[in-house]
């Protein structure tokens, strides 16, 4: 089953567009790459890369456009002002996306759809199933040119998960179904994910953190990747 839906978002005031795979099995939220549209998962092959899964009624993808370019990358906005957009998208999946999966959420994503995968998971932990994050980038210095306050602290998973000792965030990660962090041991941001993934360790959730031999970056794997960790 394939079925497109076009939405009104009251979050992010403007129409948000969605491609759903599969009827049954748990949802997966499924990002894009930087600026990436909500058609991408399927233009790449990350859909065929779990078509056995979809096909069985494992699972099922809700394939999210982005806003990006009006968030983490509107270098024309304020750093501040480019976060309070972040956390409009965020609002848009939590309470707009996720209810209509009928079901508790995973959340996944390449590249920069891993970050927003894991930082929405991490922020979050009671209101999704988990992340797989496949070779992500997980610090805000990326993209705020240096720019610091109390919301790029809480948006930045290398900051405040080293730092989190409250059980009602722990509590919920630990449980989670699934916790997977993947990267190539050669990607250019390769010790994002391992800090990331070392971080949660130390804080007792056991997140698969799958290091790949030499570079893998890029679809090819990630179709890998998605197949092994779903």
């Amino acid at each position: 089953m394939r079925q497109y839906m076009k939405q009104w978002s009251a979050a992010l005031q403007r129409d948000m567009e969605i491609l759903r795979f599969g009827e049954r099995g748990v949802p997966l939220i499924a990002f894009p790459t930087s600026m990436g549209r909500f058609y991408q998962w399927e233009d790449f092959g990350l859909v065929d890369a779990v078509r056995d899964r979809i096909d069985a009624g494992h699972v099922q993808l809700w394939c999210v456009d982005s806003v990006d370019g009006e968030s983490w990358y509107a270098n024309w906005r304020s750093p501040a002002d480019r976060i309070r957009r972040a956390e409009d998208y965020e609002r848009y999946i939590l309470h707009e996306v996720s209810p209509q999966t009928g079901s508790v959420p995973v959340l996944a994503g390449p590249s920069f759809g891993a970050f927003h995968a894991a930082l929405m998971a991490l922020r979050q932990p009671a209101s999704y199933r988990g992340f797989i994050g496949l070779s992500g980038a997980y610090s805000t210095s990326h993209w705020l040119n240096g720019y610091f306050d109390e919301s790029v602290y809480f948006n930045d998973p290398l900051m405040f998960v080293p730092n989190l000792g409250d059980e009602a965030y722990l509590g919920p990660m630990r449980g989670w179904a699934v916790k997977a962090i993947v990267t190539g041991r050669d990607d250019a941001n390769s010790d994002e994910s391992i800090r990331l993934g070392e971080a949660l360790l130390a804080k007792g959730v056991g997140v698969d953190l799958d290091v790949w031999n030499g570079w893998a970056h890029d679809w090819p794997y990630w179709k890998r990747m998605l197949h092994d960790h779903v």
